[in-house]
């Protein structure tokens, strides 16, 4: 089961934006001081100083790609995964480069070479040489992924796929496998225990046995990757087909039903030499708090900045277009359960709510005003809300804040909903970007949200703002 050369693809990868990274530096320094695009302003540097520190800069990047976990082997990464990894991955190679060179002149230098600037770099030199090293690096990717596409679209090295769980889990994972053939599974069949009569033959896919037949099943069809759809009362069998799979040296991905499964990340702590797990453990704290929040201010009080005169005319429409106020305030709970008020441009009569009382917006909702529907449309009725991120109320990137009064009847209802709570609530989510938004399924959305709260990153983040200006404008469920 094990193929040949497995680590082959990673240490080309590794190799290659080695190279890249120091041919995106010499593009850098030519760009910079070589073809009198930009003004020199502090001196010529010769070639020589920046050849010195490409081998540093050769280490740095795979280094730095390497943290923000580039070098994973996993199919499922999408174009826009990979270019939001190799950028934050860039930045992070700039600044340990920034630092590396720093401290090469302060603690190692002869003073002689002090003072010839030896591995002194322009800063504008390294802003342009993350953006090459960017371009590079995502083009080269770029490229490998159409390749490897279109073998395995072709049906050439694909990865031999079987499904413990026929239940409505397990058939979700084979549609997704069957949708995207650019994945390069092969799904051979199901194993299971409860499988009925309407389940046989899924979609052309065969049962091919019980659970415990799982080890001969894997053997016989050659299998390559094993993936557990089981519920969580079947926690025995699962951990049973994970040692049968580890035997057989065979990848085990776990497939869980997340409003059933999941809890946030635990904690290991020691209480006198007893290990104690915290449970639902806040999981943006410490530095990653203070870096999305930095995220958060840089980026609101940039766009308020460029918005606020499209601002000012939306406002001025609002309030001529029918009566009432521009600007309209209601109350959401957002982080540990804490209610703030949200701004948003009204785009409803007003008093909308006086004899319904809070109510869910529906498709074509008879109380929006004619422009109210326009704002809706394309989410500009969501614009106040940067001041509310400006504020720390909100983040850019969370779950959407709801409304107390359908929280207090979510909680009861929903498992796990309040842990969407452990994060500030977002003027965009992951839920939103993949269609969970407006009157549609609570418990899908509160799938997504605990996917994003298991999986924050940097690049998540951006990834989620750069789909929301891509698709969200054009969202079918926006209304």
């Amino acid at each position: 089961m094990i193929k040949r050369y497995p680590n082959l693809q990673g240490g080309l990868y590794v190799l290659g934006d080695s190279i890249l990274a120091m041919l995106a530096f010499i593009v850098a320094y030519l760009f910079r001081f070589e073809l009198g695009i930009l003004p020199i302003t502090r001196g010529y540097p010769p070639f020589e100083q920046y050849l010195a520190v490409l081998p540093i800069v050769g280490l740095l990047v795979p280094l730095a790609f390497q943290i923000n976990g580039l070098y994973r082997a996993n199919r499922s990464r999408t174009n826009i995964d990979d270019f939001f990894g190799v950028f934050i991955g860039s930045i992070l190679a700039v600044v340990l480069g920034i630092l590396s060179t720093l401290y090469i002149q302060t603690y190692y230098l002869p003073e002689e070479l002090k003072q010839r600037g030896a591995f002194e770099i322009s800063q504008l030199a390294w802003v342009i040489f993350l953006i090459f090293n960017t371009i590079f690096s995502y083009s080269a990717r770029k490229v490998v992924r159409e390749i490897l596409e279109r073998r395995w679209r072709a049906g050439i090295g694909l990865k031999r796929v079987l499904i413990a769980g026929a239940g409505e889990l397990g058939r979700r994972v084979a549609d997704k496998a069957l949708r995207h053939r650019e994945l390069g599974h092969q799904i051979i069949g199901f194993v299971d225990d409860k499988a009925t009569t309407s389940q046989l033959g899924y979609r052309g896919l065969p049962l091919l046995g019980t659970l415990k037949e799982t080890e001969d099943v894997l053997q016989r069809e050659d299998i390559d990757i094993l993936y557990l759809t089981l519920p969580p009362e079947d926690q025995m069998k699962m951990l049973a087909l994970i040692e049968v799979a580890n035997r057989e040296c065979i990848e085990i991905k776990v497939v869980p039903n997340l409003l059933q499964f999941i809890v946030l990340k635990t904690g290991l702590e020691d209480m006198d030499g007893i290990p104690i797990i915290r449970v639902n453990e806040v999981p943006l704290h410490g530095f990653n708090s203070a870096l999305k929040r930095f995220v958060d201010i840089s980026l609101s009080a940039v766009a308020l900045g460029v918005l606020s005169a499209p601002m000012a005319l939306i406002a001025i429409f609002v309030k001529r277009s029918s009566p009432g106020p521009a600007l309209y305030k209601q109350e959401r709970m957002g982080l540990d359960g804490q209610s703030f008020t949200v701004y948003k441009f009204r785009s409803m009569t007003q008093n909308a709510e006086r004899e319904t009382g809070p109510i869910w917006s529906k498709e074509n909702d008879p109380r929006r005003t004619k422009l109210g529907i326009l704002l809706r449309r394309f989410h500009f009725d969501e614009l106040p809300q940067l001041w509310n991120v400006l504020r720390g109320d909100m983040s850019l990137v969370g779950p959407r804040p709801e409304r107390p009064y359908f929280v207090e009847q979510f909680k009861q209802r929903i498992p796990h909903y309040m842990l969407r709570h452990k994060v500030k609530s977002g003027i965009t989510g992951w839920a939103q970007v993949n269609g969970w938004r407006g009157n549609t399924s609570v418990e899908k959305r509160i799938e997504f949200d605990l996917y994003y709260i298991e999986n924050w990153s940097v690049g998540l983040d951006f990834k989620i703002l750069w789909l929301t200006i891509a698709r969200g404008i054009f969202h079918i469920h926006a209304f």
